[in-house]
């Protein structure tokens, strides 16, 4: 076993114990089959008004231009499928935002797996990323040989599917790299008949201004009354093209306590959400990735359900 062999096992090794559902690795170099996509995409104002978007267009296809001198993608996937979920009568959350916000878990992680880098490996330079800044990590996971992009654009995965967060340290260091998976949609199209506001405009194609995420989450102004009725009791987030895709048959509960939800949130009725006090709020998502839309952004989504 040659030295880069022995890095990249040291490290996939060391991902495993950290918890990461899968490490993969790709070469960090610009992404070429992705840039022409991201342009048509931002060009056909599919972001709506995720003006952050079109920030650092160069940085989202180029990682060198992230990390100095990088050599490597180290793409990661950790589990949030969670054991149980809400009541049947309830407004719905993405399951992703059952527990404790990813972003302070996943950062921890990637900062133990770098210094251990570091501890065992020598002196290595690298930076860690989780959805807050310019990287495709989708694009980089697919890349990594962890999955391939589905019809709904999520990362999907055999006897694993898609309930996952993707994260990734880009580094100075030269590792193996993995093979790309090839994509296993065929001929369904379970997500695009299920998407209840038709975002899924073709396959692989999603616009983002009208994904109820999007309304949910992103939009700070008032919900267009032309989606009325067409939310499906969503009020934080959306699975819908991820519950109806036959692969997610093979999700398993996680095994991360931090994602395990406030022992409120699972019961309460869609009379709770719609009586739910500031007080409550602060207490069932204090550490919640929920708190990004404020109390005042979930009543306003509840109202725009109930009437």
């Amino acid at each position: 076993m040659n030295t880069k062999q022995k890095h990249t096992e040291l490290i996939k090794t060391e991902a495993k114990r950290l918890g990461f559902l899968s490490c993969g690795i790709s070469k960090a170099q610009f992404l070429e089959e992705e840039a022409p996509r991201l342009e048509k995409w931002l060009s056909n104002n599919m972001h709506g008004e995720m003006q952050y978007m079109e920030n650092h267009f160069d940085k989202r296809l180029d990682p060198t231009k992230l990390v100095d001198n990088s050599k490597s993608v180290i793409s990661l996937l950790l589990n949030y499928y969670p054991k149980d979920i809400q009541n049947q009568n309830s407004y719905k959350l993405s399951k992703y935002a059952y527990g404790t916000d990813y972003h302070f878990i996943i950062k921890d992680k990637l900062k133990s797996l770098l210094n251990y880098i570091q501890d065992e490996i020598g002196e290595v330079e690298g930076r860690a990323f989780v959805d807050s800044a310019p990287v495709l990590d989708k694009a980089w996971a697919a890349k990594s040989g962890l999955g391939w992009i589905g019809k709904h654009s999520n990362l999907l995965t055999q006897q694993v599917g898609s309930f996952y967060f993707i994260a990734e340290l880009i580094i100075d260091l030269e590792l193996e790299h993995d093979s790309i998976t090839s994509d296993h949609c065929g001929t369904c199209t379970a997500c695009i008949d299920a998407c209840p506001t038709e975002a899924i405009k073709e396959p692989y194609v999603v616009d983002g201004s009208k994904c109820i995420s999007y309304f949910t989450i992103e939009l700070k102004d008032n919900l267009p009354t032309e989606f009325k009725g067409k939310f499906d009791d969503w009020m934080f987030g959306c699975d819908v093209c991820q519950d109806v895709c036959p692969w997610n048959r093979f999700s398993k509960a996680h095994n991360e306590p931090l994602f395990n939800p406030h022992p409120e949130l699972l019961s309460m009725t869609k009379k709770d959400w719609e009586d739910i006090t500031e007080d409550t709020f602060k207490k069932v998502f204090q550490k919640s990735a929920v708190k990004r839309t404020k109390y005042s952004g979930l009543t306003r989504n509840i109202k725009f359900l109930k009437d």
